[in-house]
């Protein structure tokens, strides 16, 4: 059975340049040795030529053929390859919701049967998390002004189910803050944007100066559905007493059932290590 639908692989096209049977930027050569640096795969047996042999029907050939856990992590880097692309020539994406439906795509793989066994991965989705994740999912259909409302209402849902003592937002003089929460006896003020572009230094910097007026022990959480730009994370520097998290966080911790306040907790210990303000969940828990 083909891992996905003739329209999910109509927006796989688009999102990965397939078209004229090129993939990306990639040669046959940078191709070649992408999956096998990546993944430890070699894209150029005859398995993956069935339907021809340009690069653009091997990938098609092998997204419907090979199992489910090497399609999902395959879809992984190449999204991150396309946005390190995008990061040359940073404009709105041509494709709107592409990041949130690669991950409702790679989340359907990860829940389906066939997945490895490994700790914490092989329990299928199940409420509240299927709930969950349908709902973060469907945000990608509303219009941008509704959905920004919604995906707050929806992260207060979030904390809620994981008793994380979630406030809505509220408004200071001169400021907006879109909520807070409690972890580990840590009060946390939450930001939270859903946009075309990655979230920039500025961006950054903004949130921090709101936690740096408040109380000496206040921390931060910024969900940005559509991710952080490496130069923002570089140039907003370690040390900040804000973590961060992204769509793709968000959609693998539903998927993967992993307890929101374990997460966070893993990114804040993390962070306090490292110091720096970005972990992804795939590298915190990792198959």
């Amino acid at each position: 059975m083909a891992n996905f639908r003739a329209v999910d692989m109509l927006f796989l096209d688009d999102l990965f340049n397939m078209g004229g049977g090129y993939v990306l930027n990639f040669s046959d050569r940078t191709f070649a040795h992408f999956f096998r640096d990546e993944l430890g795969i070699d894209i150029d047996i005859p398995i993956y030529q069935a339907d021809g042999m340009s690069k653009g029907k091997r990938l098609r050939c092998f997204l419907q053929t090979a199992d489910k856990a090497t399609v999902a992590k395959a879809l992984q880097a190449l999204w991150d390859y396309r946005q390190a692309l995008r990061e040359r020539d940073p404009k709105p994406d041509p494709l709107p919701n592409a990041q949130a439906t690669i991950a409702s795509l790679i989340a359907r793989l990860q829940s389906l049967p066939g997945r490895p066994h490994a700790p914490n991965t092989t329990t299928p989705v199940s409420p509240p998390y299927a709930q969950l994740l349908g709902d973060l999912l469907a945000l990608s259909m509303l219009e941008p002004h509704p959905r920004g409302y919604a995906f707050e209402a929806f992260l207060k849902r979030l904390f809620d189910v994981f008793r994380l003592e979630a406030r809505e937002a509220f408004k200071l003089r001169g400021e907006q803050i879109d909520g807070s929460f409690q972890l580990a006896n840590e009060t946390y003020l939450l930001e939270a944007k859903w946009q075309a572009l990655p979230c920039g230094v500025g961006d950054l910097h903004a949130f921090q100066g709101k936690i740096e007026e408040k109380a000496a022990w206040t921390r931060g959480l910024f969900i940005s559905n559509s991710g952080f730009s490496d130069d923002g994370l570089a140039a907003f520097g370690r040390g900040k007493r804000v973590i961060c998290m992204d769509g793709f966080d968000l959609s693998e911790t539903l998927a993967r059932n992993l307890s929101l306040a374990t997460v966070l907790e893993r990114k804040a210990r993390r962070a306090a290590e490292s110091g720096e303000a970005f972990a992804r969940v795939r590298d915190l828990f990792p198959n």
